[in-house]
């Protein structure tokens, strides 16, 4: 076999981003699974760069680290993989446990700066975990597995199930989910009414010293609660494909009950967190026409990163459509790291959400090429970035400083809340039934 360079496949719009969220963990499986049946003599090592401070883990840092094993590449059978949460897996054969070691120890002084570099440098330190694939397969296929449901989860802005039980609790053991329980909770969620599983979080307006004023509401389906209420047993991520076709079942659903909604929520100022390939559906069109014209305007349509990346063609396409219907569009599930590789100008979009993170506080003097974070905002547009997850007084003090103004996140959620008590609760409808396995 050739030796093979492989990091994630796609740019932005710069020509300098990774594309899928999930792609290099899925990749890395199916990887595995061809080793497995050749195992012998191969080692793996996993470089744990997402333990970094934050502002150590930008893109061009993550580059560099990658590039140090291209010489030991062109050596040796074998590949590297560059996951969305900035870890390294390298895996070969034909490699001395030296020759590794030399390319870790090169990447470990990248980042000497950093705690985690700076610990001891055997083969059990956090920096690096090592394996022999001989005997140590499984567990790297295990961990590879994990790492992609969780990476899955993180696109859909969604935990995933916990690797163990929590102390002094059983562990619930989930059946993975397969077609053919996908097809019977496909059918089961066509004939249930998902009202109480509908969720509206509001984004709000908010500058230094005025409350916050409410610009529009984020509807969607809970998935977290659709797990626990319909399918208790079942392990929903276990499948990066099959998780992205039940989302897109839950698309069509969620747009089946706004169709039909009998209050005014298709009279108000609304978002929706939508695949790009729903936007191209037909029951999106059916959604379309019962939406009067003045009120396209203020409904917007939120797209995921990863799902944009994964296929440009189709996301132009959608994001013209949905221009030409004058809905607006957000780009979400952008973080601190991602932000400089995104123009929101030349990808046609409105709106940018940006994901709030404790590693903002630690942001240190820009590297050659970057701009400070505050220029970041100023370059997209201050009335353009969405700061979501925002849970703390703390953070949106720190986001005026930086000159957002736009929130979404659960402290705003309790400030809108205490302006509202004593209105009538929402009528209660019967939970959804569940979906015995």
């Amino acid at each position: 076999m050739e030796p093979t360079r492989t990091v994630a496949a796609g740019a932005d719009l710069m020509g300098q981003r990774p594309a899928s969220e999930a792609g290099q963990e899925l990749a890395l499986v199916e990887y595995l699974d061809f080793v497995g049946r050749h195992r012998e003599g191969r080692r793996a090592v996993h470089i744990h760069l997402s333990k970094l401070r934050e502002h150590n883990r930008r893109e061009h840092h993550m580059r560099i680290a990658v590039d140090a094993f291209d010489g030991l590449l062109k050596q040796v059978d074998g590949k590297v993989f560059l996951l969305s949460n900035s870890d390294i897996v390298f895996i070969c054969k034909g490699a001395s446990a030296a020759d590794i070691d030399a390319v870790v120890t090169r990447v470990r002084l990248l980042f000497s700066d950093d705690p985690l570099a700076q610990e001891g440098g055997d083969e059990d330190s956090h920096f690096a975990t090592w394996y022999e694939l001989d005997n140590k397969f499984n567990e790297v296929l295990a961990t590879a597995k994990r790492m992609a449901a969780e990476a899955e989860a993180r696109k859909r802005g969604v935990k995933a199930p916990a690797p163990g039980a929590a102390p002094g609790q059983p562990q619930r053991v989930r059946t993975p989910l397969n077609p053919l329980l996908l097809g019977k909770l496909e059918g089961l969620l066509a004939r249930t009414d998902l009202s109480n599983l509908m969720r509206r979080q509001s984004i709000c307006a908010m500058t230094p010293g005025s409350p916050p004023q409410q610009l529009f509401r984020e509807l969607y389906i809970s998935i977290a609660d659709l797990q626990k209420t319909v399918v208790p047993d079942v392990d929903l991520f276990a499948d990066q494909w099959l998780f992205q076709r039940l989302t897109q079942t839950l698309d069509r659903r969620m747009l089946a009950l706004m169709t039909r909604n009998d209050d005014s929520t298709l009279n108000s100022a609304i978002s929706l967190n939508l695949n790009v390939s729903t936007v191209l559906s037909p029951e999106f069109l059916a959604f379309d026409k019962v939406i009067q014209t003045t009120a396209r305007s203020s409904i917007v349509i939120e797209l995921q990163k990863i799902d944009i990346l994964a296929d440009l063609g189709a996301f132009f396409f959608a994001r013209d459509f949905l221009k030409e219907r004058r809905y607006k569009i957000c780009l979400d599930g952008i973080n601190y790291i991602t932000f400089p590789f995104i123009n929101r100008e030349k990808l046609g979009v409105d709106l940018i959400k940006l994901v709030f993170s404790n590693e903002m506080y630690d942001e240190k003097p820009p590297a050659r090429g970057f701009v400070s974070f505050r220029e970041l905002i100023e370059q997209t547009g201050r009335a353009r970035v969405i700061l979501s997850r925002v849970d703390t007084e703390e953070a949106v003090k720190f986001a005026h400083g930086h000159g957002i103004t736009l929130f979404q996140g659960r402290f705003f959620d309790n400030l809108l809340n205490t302006r509202t008590i004593g209105t009538a609760p929402p009528p209660q409808r019967p939970a959804p039934p569940r979906m015995t396995v």
